[in-house]
This record gives structure tokens, C-alpha cells and sequence, in this order.
């Protein structure tokens, strides 16, 4: 039987990018110290990989299919909700993010596209700016994030990111204390809820690159 073909995705090397060979995935990190990289089973799953950061997928095996029990358990979603979701051409690259009605998909905001960003920054910043917009709007609905890692961030009020702030990025750093100062200085009670992408596919919010 022949052997399944893998991508692999190089986030730290030289160069990065996609490689359909661990022969050329070897070039690209011999010799380099704390290289990151990780096989995928198709193309599309290393191109979504690829715009998202190695953390995202350290130590994680390839998701597998729910089972009809899992999805049971798991339920449908709550549609009197909002969701948030952020694209990142590159990694670090232009970035963008958004905010959607679940139920109707019809875009309540948008950022960016910012010159230098990452995934994470961006879904913590819609992340922020959802629980804002929610609030201004003395609403009481739901925010729908498919990052765990952005909302980590948001409850330690802190954008714990590795990308450091240059000319190129200042605006974006601006708008990231902005949300900080946001998260310290405000009170909410809406509910932030992980988007169960097994379950339900991609998040409304989601901008369609993968």
C-alpha cells in the first residue's frame, strides 16, 4: 500500500512555509535552533495551520471525526449569540478580524486589514471588541470565539503575544493597549463560549481563506 502523502508546515525555519516533502521540510530546518514545524494530512489543513502560530498546534495530534454521541452531547448552537473570528495572510502578516450574527452571518464590525499581525492578536482583539460592542449595545446575547488561546488572553486581560512592536505595527500595538485598558478599566457578564468547530464547522465569522 502506498504511504499517505503529508504537508508540512514551517512556521520558524529558512524558509517557511508549506512543503509537500519532509525532504524539503528537513532543508528548511536543519541547522536552525528551535525550529517549528508539524505535519498535516491534507493541503488545506496546513494552509489554515500555517495562517494560525505554531502554539496552535504544539504537541496536538490531527483532530479526529465527532462520533454521533460526541455530537449529541455537544448540541447545536446557540444562535442568539455573536461570533468573532480574525485572518492572518502570513504569520506574522496582514491581518484582520470581525464580528458576525450568528444566526444571520450579517457583519456587525470589522478591523484591519493592519500591515503586521498575527492570528491570535486578532482574534483577541475581536474578541475584546465583541464583548465591547455587546455591552454598548446593553445586549445580552452570547460571543462565540473558536480561540482558546484569545480567550485566555481576554481573561487574564493581558495579549500575551511574541511579535514585537515596530514602526510597521504601531497601530495595531495602540489598539492592543486600547483593548488591555478596555478589559482592566470595564465590567461585562456576557458569556464568551468556544465555537465547537468538530461539531459545527467553521465559525460564521470566519473569512473563507482556508
Amino acid at each position: 500500500m502506498a504511504k499517505k502523502k503529508k504537508y508540512y508546515v514551517v512556521w520558524f525555519g529558512n524558509p517557511t512555509g508549506i512543503f509537500d516533502s519532509w525532504a524539503k521540510c528537513k532543508r528548511a530546518i536543519d541547522g536552525i535552533a528551535g525550529a517549528q514545524y508539524k505535519s498535516f494530512e491534507s493541503f488545506e489543513e496546513a494552509q489554515k495551520a500555517y495562517n494560525k502560530e505554531y502554539a496552535d498546534y504544539k504537541g496536538k495530534t490531527t483532530k479526529k471525526t465527532l462520533s454521533k454521541e460526541q455530537l449529541k452531547k455537544i448540541g447545536e448552537p446557540n444562535l442568539y449569540s455573536i461570533a468573532v473570528d480574525a485572518a492572518s495572510s502570513g504569520n506574522p502578516g496582514v491581518m484582520e478580524y470581525r464580528g458576525v450574527d450568528t444566526q444571520t452571518n450579517k457583519q456587525l464590525f470589522h478591523q484591519g486589514p493592519f500591515k503586521q499581525g498575527t492570528n491570535n492578536i486578532g482574534e483577541f482583539l475581536a474578541l475584546v471588541h465583541g464583548l465591547a460592542f455587546l455591552k454598548k449595545n446593553n445586549s445580552n446575547r452570547i460571543i462565540y470565539s473558536d480561540s482558546r488561546i484569545a480567550m485566555g488572553w481576554v481573561k487574564k486581560k493581558k495579549c500575551n503575544t511574541k511579535l514585537k512592536q515596530t514602526a510597521k505595527n504601531k497601530e495595531l500595538f495602540e489598539l492592543i493597549a486600547r483593548a488591555e485598558n478596555w478589559l482592566k478599566t470595564n465590567t461585562y457578564t456576557t458569556t464568551v463560549v468556544k465555537w465547537e468547530t468538530k461539531a459545527w464547522g467553521e465559525i460564521p465569522a470566519d473569512f473563507g481563506r482556508k
